[in-house]
């Protein structure tokens, strides 16, 4: 159980908190309530699948930078709990589970798990080379309910694409405020973040303005889904919680960040599910 542990520790098993929600939150607006006992286990296996093999991935990537953050150098891979070749087999079998869930839901949900592990793969080399990797990571997360549509649906049709975006510009915004923490590393080691670019101020001033995005976008979900009013009541404890953040997380004190970026974060996204759920069983 130790070395299980250890695993999960160094994959965060437990911000799977952040994805899953907004996962179940396309499958049950495709099946406009909750979709089949089948279809439900296997996008919770597919979404913890694909974000087991992105972490793990990311962990090997960024192995190198680990081992020189005094932030990040007690993690599991570049303290040595765990070896490389254990990383890369955990990489590798959670992408083939991925693609066995893909397949165990229907075919275009698996022709397009190829393209959405190569994403969120790839992100983890943006830092190198662009500031708007919190934006990528956004992305990477975005597809998050596009893929419980699609395992529902089977199809891209009627999508609510609003979703997608306030899934992004919410994420954007959260990795913005929690990458404050590795300014003065990143700025020494040549990496890309927008708090090693425009200062801590500067990005907790932008990451503002993507909630705002967000909020807006989770707005526009209720209205072109035509949700039940009760969304929109559970919307406004959700973006509290957004707005919270930005309260207890300042330029000069960033000692909060844990319950920012832990805490808030993962009440959002469960929230949002619950005011979905909610919408569509009262409708």
């Amino acid at each position: 159980m130790s070395r299980l542990a250890v695993f999960l520790e160094m994959i965060k098993f437990k911000l799977t908190a952040f994805a899953l929600p907004f996962a179940l939150c396309g499958a049950f607006l495709a099946a406009n309530g909750a979709p089949g006992v089948a279809t439900f286990f296997w996008i919770i296996v597919a979404m913890a699948a694909a974000r087991t093999s992105a972490m793990a991935f990311n962990r090997i990537a960024d192995k190198r930078f680990d081992q020189e953050n005094p932030r990040t150098r007690h993690r599991a891979l570049p303290s040595g709990q765990v070896a490389g070749v254990e990383a890369w087999l955990l990489t590798i079998a959670a992408a083939l589970l991925f693609f066995f869930a893909c397949w165990r839901l229907n075919a275009l949900a698996l022709w397009l798990a190829p393209l959405a592990l190569a994403l969120i793969w790839g992100y983890s080399y943006t830092k190198r080379f662009t500031a708007c990797c919190h934006v990528i990571l956004g992305l990477c997360l975005s597809i998050s309910p596009l893929g419980g549509w699609v395992a529902v649906s089977g199809s891209l049709t009627n999508y609510p694409w609003a979703l997608s975006l306030a899934v992004l510009f919410w994420v954007a915004g959260f990795d913005t405020i929690y990458s404050c923490l590795d300014r003065d590393y990143d700025r020494e080691a040549g990496l890309f973040s927008l708090p090693s670019r425009l200062g801590v101020g500067g990005a907790l001033r932008l990451a503002a303005f993507f909630h705002l995005l967000a909020g807006g976008c989770f707005i526009l979900t209720g209205w072109l889904c035509k949700l039940h009013w009760s969304y929109y009541l559970f919307l406004a404890l959700a973006l509290a919680a957004l707005w919270y953040q930005h309260c207890v997380v300042k330029a000069d004190d960033l000692s909060r960040m844990q319950l920012a970026f832990q805490t808030m974060n993962s009440a959002v996204s469960v929230v949002i599910f619950f005011a979905v759920w909610l919408a569509l069983t009262l409708a």
